[in-house]
């Protein structure tokens, strides 16, 4: 017999198995009216000729869940046959037969409760998100020139700024204003998104309740600034506590 009709023969005996429930008492009884035939001999199991799939497809068909699931051939017939091996699937196959565990044989109670499992296997834990209280904010903020008071940045807007960084002796590490009246014509303020970590947490926070044209000083603590690390290389000790004074010059 080749190799198609011996899958059609099989087709055919695989849909002779039905299913029939009686109530008695309260209780659920099953009976088969036929049980699946065997479609290959063990020499055809064997063949390269034969695909793992139509084995998988075969016992998935006939099968009990629970023969499906202690030899793991529950799901995609793709995906276990991408781990299955085919000696596996041969001793699956005849063990099947052996142990008469066909589908229909399972209590329907059995088969309930595993359908319910799996359902609630399925269902999405539900993520909780709690609210850190962080405390107030770890920077103070004296306002040296008022803004407009009407355009404040959200987070994400770009920002503007001029700004000259000090520690708290007086030391200058970092401005980007110019002295020379040239340079100041070339130089260009520092722009970037506002509220994206793009800079330390402590402008992020502090420029979002300035509004444009505002100049301000910033008194950050070292939580919202550069840490226990610091930065050796811009001559920030670590904990070091940062003085800012940033004008904030425009916002789109």
């Amino acid at each position: 017999m080749s190799s198609g009709a011996t899958v059609a023969a099989a087709r055919t005996a695989s849909a002779v198995f039905a299913l029939l429930t009686l109530h008695h008492e309260g209780s659920t009884e099953l009976k088969m009216a036929a049980a699946p035939v065997r479609e290959w001999s063990d020499e055809q199991l064997k063949s390269d000729d034969l695909p793992k799939k139509d084995i998988i497809k075969f016992i998935q068909d006939n099968a009990a869940h629970s023969f499906l699931n202690d030899h793991k051939l529950l799901g995609n017939i793709k995906n276990v046959a991408k781990t299955a091996k085919k000696e596996q699937l041969i001793i699956a196959y005849n063990q099947l037969f052996e142990s008469k565990r066909f589908k229909g044989t399972e209590p329907v109670e059995e088969v309930t409760e595993q359908v319910k499992a799996v359902k609630i296997e399925e269902k999405p834990k539900e993520v909780k998100t709690e609210v850190v209280d962080e405390g107030p904010p770890k920077f103070t903020k004296s306002v040296l020139k008022k803004g407009d008071k009407t355009n404040f940045p959200k987070k994400g807007d770009t920002v503007s700024c001029w700004y000259t960084g000090t520690l708290e002796d007086g030391t200058v590490f970092d401005t980007n204003i110019p002295t020379a009246a040239k340079k100041k014509k070339q130089a260009k303020p520092l722009s970037f998104k506002v509220g994206m970590g793009r800079v330390i947490r402590g402008w992020d926070e502090a420029l979002l309740t300035m509004s444009k044209g505002e100049t301000a000083r910033l008194e950050i603590d070292p939580e919202w600034a550069y840490g226990k690390k610091g930065v050796p290389e811009s001559k920030i000790p670590p904990n070091a506590k940062l003085i800012f004074e940033v004008e904030l010059v425009a916002v789109d």
